[in-house]
């Protein structure tokens, strides 16, 4: 009995609109909207120029092939990086996190969660292994159709190591046992 008169006190007190100091500071708090005037600037303005020289976070900056996927609005058709065992392994364990739930541990689409999406199923990465690379970056870092983009999730290494891992898949697939392939399509 003890706990429950103060538990209906607090639950009592969540339907209450009291502006209180304690849980409101940050909506109460003095602050400048968009485009107000300032004193306290000697330009009179509260918003902000950048300093000189900086980029935003959201900027592309550098190769648009590595960063983008596509150069001039096309999509690259090889992998911009390396190629090499430490890439694919990195690619292989960034799969296996973020892509496998979806496309399969195989990349052939069969998964528990493909099971039971309704929707749109997940493609199998195998039967698109005519698509430029970039096409596989630019999911990854855009989304495609129902699947959102792993931007957040992967870095810009981590998004090509994972194409890089995908074609290793697709070229796995019409491998013969005991037969030298190789590397996924190198940056050439």
């Amino acid at each position: 009995m003890r706990t429950l008169i103060p538990a209906l006190g607090l639950l009592a007190l969540t339907g209450c609109e009291v502006p209180s100091e304690f849980f409101q500071r940050m909506e109460t708090q003095y602050k400048y909207e968009y485009y107000e005037a300032s004193e306290f600037w000697a330009d009179g303005r509260a918003m902000r120029v950048p300093p000189e020289g900086t980029i935003p976070r959201e900027a592309k900056v550098g190769n648009p092939g590595l960063t983008t996927g596509r150069v001039n609005g096309a999509l690259v058709g090889t992998i911009p990086l390396q190629v090499d065992k430490n890439l694919l392994l990195l690619g292989q364990k960034k799969y296996s996190i973020v892509c496998a739930q979806c496309h399969g541990v195989l990349g052939d689409g069969n998964s528990v969660v493909a099971e039971n999406m309704g929707l749109r199923l997940p493609p199998s990465l195998l039967e698109l292994a005519n698509r430029p690379a970039g096409h596989f970056y630019t999911a990854i870092n855009e989304g495609y159709g129902v699947m959102p983009s792993f931007s957040g999730e992967l870095n810009t290494q981590e998004r090509w190591a994972v194409v890089a891992y995908v074609r290793a898949l697709q070229t796995a697939r019409g491998a013969q046992a005991g037969a030298q392939q190789p590397l996924p399509q190198e940056n050439r």
